[in-house]
């Protein structure tokens, strides 16, 4: 299969050549692309004109945060308001970094004379509704074309997408940007931001949309079980605790991977 378009090792790639959509196909860890052969124009391709080829990513991702001085463990350097895509590929340090994302995201104060890294975690480990700002980041390769989740979004909202291709075909996603996705037939489209005229339109079809949602849940899953292995090497007795409200935070299933010794 050629991967002279800009697949990396860790993509799962779909080549839609292939009839059957099985047969050549290779999964390997992630993010999840998907190569869509497109006809731009029917009569463009009747004259023999080489078809567009349009390469969608879509991946689950962390919104980061500054936070300097950062000490209890190591993570790797993230943007303000930049995003963490989340897979099983992911370093030792950007484990970290998400993980305390995630628990920066959920602090409360501690109980007096807590240890600095339980301080750190008490939130993480004893709220009750747990938050990972973020969402399902989605790039057309050709044309640059990203959506992101927009503000006050969280990982967990990523069940919207299953109502766009199963439920009632639209959902939004944060604001400022203000992305949407809609269902017309058998093709989404995805609005940049739905607040600007002049926003950028993504579209896929529903079946691969949905290919691509069930990849993101793979990611997610298997983000986790990273993390079930860095944890013990770093959160100490905390370590059990800590990845069962990963979990949560995540909106994965109940029950975390079995942990390292």
């Amino acid at each position: 299969m050629d991967l002279s378009w800009n697949a990396a090792a860790g993509d799962t790639v779909v080549d839609r050549d292939d009839p059957d959509l099985a047969l050549d196909t290779r999964e390997l860890t992630s993010p999840t692309v998907i190569r869509n052969e497109i006809e731009i124009d029917e009569g463009r391709a009747r004259a023999g004109v080489p078809q567009t080829t349009q390469v969608i990513v879509l991946q689950p991702v962390l919104e980061t945060r500054a936070r300097g001085g950062f000490t209890l463990w190591p993570v790797a350097e993230s943007a303000p308001y930049g995003f963490l895509p989340l897979h099983g590929g992911l370093t030792p340090a950007e484990v970290g970094a998400a993980v305390m994302h995630i628990a920066d995201g959920n602090s409360a104060a501690p109980e007096s004379g807590t240890d600095p890294l339980g301080a750190f975690l008490h939130g993480l480990l004893t709220m009750d509704d747990l938050f990972a700002s973020g969402g399902l980041r989605i790039t057309d390769t050709v044309t640059g074309a990203t959506l992101v989740p927009g503000c006050c979004n969280g990982l967990d909202e990523r069940r919207d997408w299953w109502e766009v291709v199963d439920g009632d075909g639209w959902a939004s996603f944060g604001h400022d940007p203000s992305p949407v996705a809609e269902r017309h037939g058998d093709i989404v489209r995805l609005t940049v931001d739905a607040e600007d005229d002049g926003s950028p339109v993504l579209a896929l079809p529903v079946a691969e949309l949905r290919r691509l949602l069930a990849a993101a849940e793979r990611d997610l899953a298997d983000f986790l079980q990273l993390a079930a292995a860095w944890a013990p090497l770093h959160l100490s007795g905390y370590a059990v605790p800590a990845v069962l409200a990963l979990g949560r935070a995540l909106d994965l299933p109940a029950g975390a991977p079995p942990l390292n010794p």
